[in-house]
């Protein structure tokens, strides 16, 4: 038997918790798996031919042979210990050192073939299974493999005075070790691989919920924007409220909501709780609500505030809109994790269908913040008949986790990190199957050709094996799937190769040196089957050592040292195929153990960005907007003064264009300008708008910077105004013209010229007009045409 027989997959060590940039989660799963394989299969080995050299000894020598195992129990003991409870490396590494020597030095002690065997077998294992023990330190993995070997090889020497030191043990164990070295880097290198791709799935997922996050938060901002700063602001420009005491406190809160730092909501709420606490306004603007909640109605913070917030407008608008001072609020959960929310009142009512699309209080704060969210809104209403707003929630993340359906992508990481730890399994079992081949068992079947009876079967053994090899590897190479024509085809061969060299070898010869046949052909199998479950090889298996247990006991020359090097390299060979298996069910642990850094990653990042939003949008109102409220809300400036009205409209109209920028039509730059002409309407001014010339693509700094303007003066027009937008092939102009302007247009909202936009002014006798122009070079590649 070669020691090609003794060869597995190295290992490594797993370390709880570590750092982002070490190891990623298939690596250290497979690195956890590898430890726990190699200290499991060196104490079974241990243990079964300990068992089996101390039946075979003689009743004089067992107490001696139990007291020599002993290091060697006691080590895979701790060793079994210490992977629950970390131990010191200097204890494992010298306890190690000490159980392989005591068993490599005991031939001269035990003496007789089943001892030499049992000894062999032990020491063979160990030396291997300390390259997965001791992946973490390959240093002092390789130093115990050196002396387990020399501790074996001094121990034969001693038993046999006569002869020197086997040089050819030592070579074949340096192969062997290499090899299990070789085929974990070949593992781990797919592991890597697979961690490697599905980070890379990983991050485009994270930039596209960080995008999502952020254009939810957006949204949100705009519907606050819309509930809070925008309506006060218009109805202040507009003048028609007589009591102003309510002004006061609400320009206070929405200074507090404007500057109110988003949060990453989390956890559940129960909805029932937070509906009672929705205000109802204040003096005119009050609205009587009559609740019927049942509750309690637990649900994700981020829908429970979306609804919250969504029925605090929709009770705005009936205050302002509905003519009536009473609502119904209802809200009940319904089958399958849904709740269901509803606002009735019994008002004048309007027609959804005629609401200009550029009105965001239903569009924007309704049901743009149910969407957002996953869930849906809804609003039914007749001129005369009331208007009833629906809002509708499901948990369908509840409904996969009672039905264990995972998501696609959780699916689709599983099965690439399954897909690339299978194949590298399979290319180190091929590449423990070419090199055990050639450079082990060749050599033994040129070494012993006399003892075949004949030679030339073997021979041909030997070369239906290759030929298997290179069938079975170059699907593999390929990585491709081995055919199930090829892989049959293969096994039958691999099967007769067993058979022949059984049966074309003396009994008494089977699993020796001679036998370079027992050991390998198992290895193909391996490869072979590498996909399939276990039982596929455990089958194959037992067929190979029950050809060769035939042949034994038909010929009456059964050994304890047959048994013993059977069960060694059938059981190390077993147990890669249920290692396989193993690395097969770490990927879902895997990717489970990848999701979860991979949302602290997502939640941070979202964080980050969401807050520097925050901070830019907030930038950008401490100019304009905040000024305005904090004066109204501490009395500093007076809603009666005419100036202040103005100014508020031209905020107003600015918050409008900015509500109208994401809406998606075909030319934006006049979406923009009407929801500016809109603001004016409201206000009671007449706005007539004319387009000369096809529109083209602006970007949407420019449009800022072409509107911005207009809406300056389009705040502050009392009656009339006339907007002209002129499209050449170069460029765009926008215009505006005032009859009774306050102030000409030239207060402090003014706008100056910000390249590449020019911006030309003029006031004459009360009348004011203001034009944007922004022609396009060649650089910025927009067609206007």
């Amino acid at each position: 038997m070669g020691l090609g027989g003794y060869v597995g997959f190295g290992g490594g060590t797993y370390v709880a918790g570590g750092a982002v940039d070490g190891p990623r989660s298939s690596e250290r799963l497979l690195n956890r798996t590898l430890e726990r394989y190699g200290v499991w299969l060196r104490a079974t080995v241990v243990f079964l031919c300990g068992a089996l050299g101390v039946v075979s000894a003689d009743a004089a020598d067992v107490p001696l042979a139990l007291a020599l195992l002993v290091p060697a129990v006691l080590a895979c003991g701790v060793r079994l210990y210490a992977l629950r409870r970390p131990l010191p490396d200097a204890l494992l590494w010298t306890l190690d050192a000490a159980g392989v020597a005591v068993v490599g030095l005991s031939q001269p002690v035990l003496g007789g073939a089943g001892a030499d065997v049992m000894v062999e077998a032990i020491v063979d294992i160990s030396v291997i299974t300390f390259q997965h023990e001791w992946a973490r330190r390959p240093v002092a993995g390789g130093v115990l493999a050196v002396w387990g070997a020399a501790a074996c090889v001094l121990g034969d020497v001693l038993a046999s005075p006569g002869h020197g030191p086997e040089v050819a043990y030592l070579v074949r164990m340096f192969v062997v070790v290499c090899l299990s070295r070789a085929a974990y880097l070949i593992v781990r290198a797919r592991a890597r691989a697979a961690d490697r791709a599905a980070a890379l799935r990983a991050a485009s997922r994270r930039e596209a919920e960080v995008a999502a996050a952020r254009r939810a938060t957006e949204r949100e901002y705009l519907a606050t924007l819309h509930d809070t700063a925008s309506a006060t602001l218009l109805m202040v420009s507009q003048g028609a409220a007589r009591d102003w005491s309510w002004l006061a406190p609400r320009a206070r809160r929405d200074v507090e909501a404007l500057s109110a730092a988003p949060g990453f909501e989390t956890g559940d709420i129960d909805l029932a709780v937070l509906l009672s606490c929705v205000p109802e306004g204040e003096g005119r603007g009050r609205v009587v609500l009559k609740t019927r909640i049942d509750g309690p109605l637990v649900i994700p913070s981020g829908p429970g505030l979306a609804i919250f917030n969504g029925i605090r407008e929709a009770v705005g608008n009936v205050a302002r809109h509905a003519g009536v001072g009473e609502a119904e609020l209802t809200a009940w959960g319904e089958a399958g994790g849904t709740v269901v929310v509803e606002l009735a009142d019994f008002g004048r009512g309007f027609d959804p269908a005629a609401v200009s699309a550029r009105r965001r209080g239903i569009s924007g704060s309704v049901v743009g913040r149910m969407r957002a969210v996953g869930g849906s809104a809804s609003v039914v209403s007749q001129p005369g008949a009331g208007t009833r707003v629906r809002w509708r929630w499901q948990d369908r993340a509840r409904e996969a986790r009672v039905t264990g359906v995972p998501r696609p992508q959780q699916t689709a990481v599983v099965r690439l990190i399954r897909g690339q730890l299978l194949y590298g399994a399979q290319l180190a079992a091929l590449l423990i199957s070419l090199v055990s081949q050639f450079a082990i068992s060749l050599r033994q079947l040129t070494a012993y050709q006399d003892v075949y009876r004949p030679a030339w079967a073997q021979t041909a053994a030997f070369v239906c094996l290759a030929a298997v090899a290179v069938a079975g590897g170059a699907c593999v190479l390929r990585g491709r799937r081995i055919p199930p024509y090829v892989r049959w085809w293969s096994l039958g061969s691999v099967l007769g190769v067993s058979a022949v060299c059984a049966l074309t070898l003396p009994p008494e010869r089977l699993t020796g040196a001679e036998d370079w046949a027992f050991g390998l052909v198992g290895w193909h199998a391996v490869f072979l089957l590498a996909d399939l479950r276990v039982r596929a090889f455990a089958g194959f298996l037992g067929a190979h050592m029950g050809l060769n247990a035939a042949v034994v006991f038909l010929s009456g020359a059964p050994t304890a040292a047959m048994g013993i090097a059977g069960v060694a390299t059938c059981g190390l060979q077993l147990s890669v195929a249920v290692l396989i298996r193993l690395l097969h069910a770490t990927a879902p642990v895997a990717q489970s153990a990848a999701a979860r850094v991979e949302e602290l990653r997502t939640r941070e990042r979202i964080h980050e960005d969401v807050q520097r939003d925050h901070k830019e949008r907030y930038r950008a109102l401490t100019a304009t907007t905040v000024p305005l409220l904090v004066g109204l809300g501490h009395g500093v400036l007076s809603p009666y003064d005419e100036e202040v009205r103005l100014r508020c409209g031209v905020e107003a109209a600015r918050m409008r264009r900015l509500f109208a920028e994401g809406d998606a039509v075909s030319d934006p730059l006049l979406n923009e300008l009407r929801a500016c002409v809109e603001v004016a309407e409201q206000r009671g001014a007449t706005v007539d708008l004319a387009v000369r010339g096809r529109p083209g693509e602006v970007p949407v700094e420019v449009r800022r910077a072409l509107i911005d303007p207009v809406a300056v003066i389009l705040g502050r027009t009392r009656k009339t105004a006339r907007v002209t937008v002129v499209w050449t092939a170069r460029a765009v102009r926008v215009s505006v013209i005032s009859g009774e302007c306050g102030d000409g247009g030239g207060g402090a909202e003014a706008t100056p010229s910000r390249p590449p936009v020019s911006v030309t002014r003029t006031a004459r006798a009360g009348s004011v007009w203001v034009e944007a122009s922004w022609r396009r070079t060649a650089a910025c590649g927009v067609d206007l045409a």
